[in-house]
C-alpha cells in the first residue's frame, strides 16, 4: 500500500470531513453556490444517524451531518456506484432533515435550508456537465423557486479543473478527490500551498491508520474493485448481445448476488450499499 489512501472510501472520507470543521466549512464553502455573504462562517456536527419519531418509521445514516449558526443544515454524501435509488434517498434524508426541525406550536417560517451535498464516483446523468444542482421550481418559470431545498450531485467521473480564480478551492478539494489515492506518491506543488488541502492530505496518510482501520479500508477497496470488475464483464457482455434492456437487467442481477456474498462475509448493509449501489432496505431483504 502506498503512502496515501484514496479519500473517497467510507473511512477516509469520514475521517476527513465527519472529524474536522475547518475542512467540511471550506469543503462546502467551495462546492456550494453560496450568494455573496452568505458562506459558512461557523458549524456544528449534528448525528449522522436520523433517528425516527416513531418505531415504525425508518431510520436513516448519512457520511456527514453538521448546521451553520443560522440554522442551515447541511448533509454530505460520498457515493461510489450510481443508481436511480440513490437520488430518492438523497430526496428522502433532505425532506427528513427539513421536517425534523418542526415541533409542537413550531412557526413555518423559522424552517432554515437543507442542502444536500452529493459526491458520485460514477456517472449519473446525461450529458458532460459534472455539476448538477437541484432546487424546487415552477415547472414554466424555473426563477420562481420555493426555498428551503438545494439538492447537489457533482460526478466525479467527468470532473475537469476550471481554472478560474473564484473556483479554485473547488478545483482543489475536487481534484484531492480525484487524483489522490494508493498509487500517489508526490503531490502537486498548489495541494501543499493550501492550509486545508494540506491538512487534508495528511489525515489520508497510511500512517495514520491503526492495522484494524487498515483492514476495514482494504475490506472496502476490494468490495469495489470486486464490483467493477463484475460489472464491466457484465456490461461487456450486453453490449455484444446489444441488447441495452439486457445490459441493465444483467448489472442489476449481479450487484445482488454480490451483495449476498459479502453478506455471507459478514459485512455490514451500509459498507456494501456505499460499495456497490443497492439500497441498504434492499441488502436487508437478501
Amino acid at each position: 500500500m502506498g503512502k496515501y489512501l484514496d479519500p473517497r472510501f467510507d473511512l477516509t472520507f469520514k475521517n476527513v470531513f465527519g472529524r474536522h470543521k475547518d475542512l467540511v466549512t471550506s469543503f462546502l464553502n467551495a462546492l456550494i453556490p453560496f450568494k455573496e455573504g452568505e458562506e459558512i462562517k461557523e458549524l456544528e456536527y449534528l448525528q449522522p444517524e436520523m433517528l425516527p419519531d416513531t418505531p415504525l418509521r425508518k431510520n436513516t445514516i448519512v457520511d456527514v451531518r453538521c448546521k451553520d449558526r443560522n440554522g442551515r443544515q447541511f448533509i454530505v454524501e460520498m457515493q461510489m456506484y450510481w443508481t436511480s435509488e440513490f437520488k430518492q434517498r438523497v430526496l428522502f434524508n433532505a425532506s427528513k432533515a427539513y421536517v425534523s426541525q418542526a415541533t409542537k406550536g413550531f412557526d413555518y417560517n423559522k424552517l432554515a435550508p437543507i442542502y444536500s451535498l452529493n459526491l458520485v464516483n460514477d456517472n449519473a446523468f446525461d450529458g458532460r456537465k459534472f455539476y448538477h444542482q437541484f432546487q424546487v421550481a415552477e415547472k414554466d418559470h424555473p426563477d420562481n423557486v420555493i426555498e428551503g431545498f438545494e439538492l447537489i450531485f457533482i460526478e466525479l467521473t467527468k470532473f475537469k479543473p476550471q481554472n478560474k480564480s473564484d473556483k479554485k478551492m473547488m478545483d482543489l478539494w475536487l481534484r484531492f478527490l480525484t487524483e489522490v489515492n494508493e498509487s500517489t506518491t508526490d503531490v502537486p506543488q498548489e495541494f501543499l500551498d493550501s492550509p486545508e488541502i494540506s491538512k487534508a492530505l495528511k489525515i489520508v496518510e497510511h500512517g495514520a491508520y491503526t492495522e484494524e482501520q487498515l483492514y476495514a479500508y482494504d475490506r472496502f477497496y476490494d468490495i469495489i474493485a470486486t464490483e467493477h470488475t463484475l460489472i464491466s464483464g457484465t456490461f461487456r457482455s450486453g453490449v455484444e448481445k446489444g441488447r441495452a434492456e439486457g445490459e441493465a437487467i444483467g448489472v442489476r442481477e449481479e450487484k445482488l448476488r454480490n451483495a449476498k456474498n459479502f453478506k455471507r462475509l459478514g459485512i455490514d448493509a451500509e459498507t456494501i450499499s456505499k460499495a456497490i449501489g443497492l439500497s441498504i432496505e434492499e441488502i436487508e431483504k437478501l
